[in-house]
């Protein structure tokens, strides 16, 4: 439908132009929505030759129609004064402003509560649904509700600067925003709620915010490192669960379903970020998926180069995660007993993390250690996010009981 699409792309455009002016986002907010909802009304034939310029400029008429209502005469006198500097665009203007990335650096200012920044960015940027953040994150949307309400108040009263900070700010504000990118597509690609493995619009949300980012600060490694990882994880979205929604490891999935066209534009991406010699996190993460990617078949993968790039994004970013998955690659080059010294020492940082518990049941399996590899499939079963992740793990528990009645004929089911 050309109204979700326009909706889609013009949405944080318009709400971040109108922010900017008035320092307002609630106001920003109900002025582009009431545009979408006379869009609506409007459009029966058809969109008008640029729909991003007739949003914006109803937008704007809306926004000054609300201030007039406005009871405070100091505040409306200077607010209908911003607001009409705003230019107001035509059917002819091919550019128009766009400020989203300011808003982007507004949703995720430090003085704001910490839980609110994904939310507020995917509310004022991507024009998700209260409902929709609410369902992502397992909250009630009378309580998202009230936190957006805080932030968007709280940015008004303390007149947090919707603008990108400067230079001498950059990395540390930089930090906190691709933090947040990255939050909302791992919990789309990744998802640690619900019934399914994989949100596919979480997913689509973080790419398209993060091409607008690298779009806007094309000079920035991290932020192409970060596009980069997102584009070559994502190529594989489609092969990571089976038909019933189980999901399909990496080695085991259908190459042919990955998405090509992502894959070269991740690796491009990456080569350009690898140019500036400022390696990161991001672009470390990015290498290692380029490196699985490059791979046609799964013994093709180079996981001595893994292996190193795991140690080297261990040392820049200490992590027990990042371990963990090093010691993944560790199996793979030296064996499972190898790797089992990796995993062990990291039990009292992780015991809480499903696929700690997962992969050390796996390693101890391969060792001929069942009963210790029983015991540690049902903590990660226990500790499963999602059905997907916890049918896996029985898959995998079930091959263990299999293997043990063949050594023990007659024994019971460990379950």
């Amino acid at each position: 439908m050309e109204l979700a699409r326009v909706f889609r792309e013009e949405w944080g455009r318009s709400v971040s132009v109108l922010a900017r002016a008035t320092g307002d986002l609630a106001l920003a907010e109900d002025a582009v929505s009431d545009a979408f909802t006379t869009a609506l009304e409007r459009w029966r034939d058809g969109a008008p030759r640029n729909p991003g310029a007739w949003i914006l400029a109803v937008a704007r008429n809306r926004a000054i129609d609300r201030l007039r209502r406005e009871r405070n005469l100091a505040r409306k006198t200077e607010l209908l004064a911003r607001l009409e500097e705003v230019p107001v665009p035509t059917d002819d203007d091919s550019a128009l402003p766009d400020e989203r990335l300011a808003l982007i650096f507004a949703c995720c200012h430090p003085a704001l509560a910490a839980e609110v920044h994904v939310p507020l960015t995917l509310r004022m940027v991507g024009g998700l649904s209260t409902a929709e953040i609410a369902r992502a994150f397992l909250l009630s949307e009378a309580t998202l509700s009230q936190r957006l309400v805080r932030a968007k108040r709280k940015i008004r009263q303390a007149r947090i600067p919707l603008a990108v900070p400067p230079d001498h700010l950059l990395p540390e504000r930089l930090r906190s925003v691709l933090a947040v990118l990255y939050l909302v597509f791992n919990e789309g690609y990744a998802s640690t709620t619900g019934d399914t493995l994989v949100r596919d619009d979480l997913c689509n949300e973080a790419v398209r915010l993060g091409k607008l980012l690298a779009v806007s600060m094309p000079d920035e490694p991290e932020v192409l490192g970060l596009l980069a990882l997102m584009l070559l994880q994502d190529s594989r979205r489609s092969a990571r669960t089976g038909p019933d929604g189980d999901v399909v490891l990496l080695e085991e999935q259908d190459r042919g379903r990955w998405n090509r066209e992502q894959i070269e534009e991740g690796k491009r991406l990456l080569e350009r970020a690898l140019s500036y010699r400022r390696p990161g996190p991001y672009q470390l993460q990015a290498a290692i998926a380029a490196t699985h990617a490059r791979a046609q078949r799964p013994e093709e993968t180079d996981w001595a180069q893994i292996e190193a790039l795991y140690a080297a994004l261990q040392r820049l970013s200490p992590s027990p995660v990042i371990a963990l998955n090093r010691a993944v690659a560790v199996s793979k080059l030296s064996g499972a007993a190898a790797a089992l010294e990796v995993v062990e020492p990291l039990e009292s940082q992780l015991a809480a993390y499903f696929y700690f518990h997962g992969l050390r049941g796996k390693l101890l399996m391969q060792l001929g250690r069942a009963d210790e590899a029983h015991k540690a499939f049902r903590e990660a079963i226990g500790l499963a996010n999602t059905a997907a992740e916890a049918s896996h793990i029985r898959t995998q528990l079930d091959q263990l009981q299999k293997e043990l009645r063949r050594r023990r004929p007659g024994l019971r089911s460990l379950r």
